[in-house]
């Protein structure tokens, strides 16, 4: 990840010591570990008391797999560390993403509203189990199985955000082609149609679809993302090839705004965008 400001760049982000196997991960895993011996507890006598089997708590232990956050909040109740654990929570809450969406992920839990221009999959935000499970299989070099369920989990915790009070406005534009592409088979497919259909009637969600035969079109520049975070300031962000940057200059957040606006003006309206959708839906 890189901050991009007025064309000054700072790397953050990448941070190799956060990795499953090392760094915060491996610090909390060796802490749960003196807890659990403290308290006398067999891993699976623990397991039983927070709900997960003995061999997820080894891999806990061991760094290999990233604890969530229920996880975490349990284990420190049932082992009486008085909030040691809790305070590793939102560190090792960021190694569950890759290293270059971490501080995006970071920004979006918290943002009040989002724009999302998709053009290459359904945004993260919209995918369903498994439309992201195929995404992650599909991904070269590939994923260990371990990691495709790591981050198909942390993925799927992200649309905690619809639920959120008082609720962002999200607003997305995503290409016809994109709806039509068959990641994981026709019956996946069908599946996240479905899901963007019912995420589409939200009062704060606005789904807009751009046409292919539009001759016109603001955005031939790839994907990006507007957030609007909770300190009220407006960030963009930007990913191709899991290089990823955030940027705060006013003259590249300003020249994406104006992109945005007029994809808006290109695109679908909302209203037309489900019915499009549902046609396809139809169509399958």
């Amino acid at each position: 990840m890189e901050y991009e400001d007025q064309g000054e760049r700072e790397p953050v982000g990448q941070r190799p010591e956060d990795e499953p196997g090392s760094g915060v991960v491996m610090a909390f895993g060796r802490q749960l570990k003196l807890l659990r011996v403290r308290a006398g507890l067999e891993r699976a006598e623990f397991g039983k008391l927070v709900g997960y089997a003995a061999q997820s708590i080894a891999s806990f232990e061991q760094g290999r797999r990233i604890p969530p956050p229920r996880f975490i909040d349990q284990a420190d109740e049932v082992l009486g560390a008085g909030g040691v654990l809790i305070a590793l929570k939102e560190e090792v809450a960021r190694a569950q993403y890759p290293a270059f969406f971490r501080d995006a992920a970071r920004l979006e839990a918290t943002a009040q509203a989002l724009c999302v221009y998709a053009a290459l999959a359904i945004p993260g935000l919209l995918q369903t189990e498994d439309y992201a499970r195929a995404v992650f299989r599909m991904q070269r070099p590939l994923l260990d199985d371990a990691v495709i369920e790591q981050r198909l989990e942390s993925r799927l915790a992200r649309q905690e955000i619809f639920e959120r009070r008082p609720a962002p406005l999200l607003s997305f534009i995503i290409e016809e082609v994109v709806l039509r592409k068959p990641i994981g088979g026709r019956a996946v497919l069908r599946g996240q149609l479905q899901q963007v259909l019912l995420v589409g009637q939200r009062r704060n969600v606005e789904i807009q679809v751009m046409p292919t035969d539009r001759e016109d079109h603001a955005a031939l520049d790839g994907p990006f993302n507007l957030i609007d975070a909770a300190t009220g300031q407006r960030i963009a962000y930007t990913e191709v090839q899991n290089d990823s940057r955030l940027h705060t200059g006013t003259t590249k957040i300003r020249e994406l705004e104006s992109r945005y606006g007029i994809l808006r003006s290109q695109a679908l309206t909302p209203s037309e965008s489900l019915a499009f959708v549902e046609k396809l839906l139809g169509e399958g």
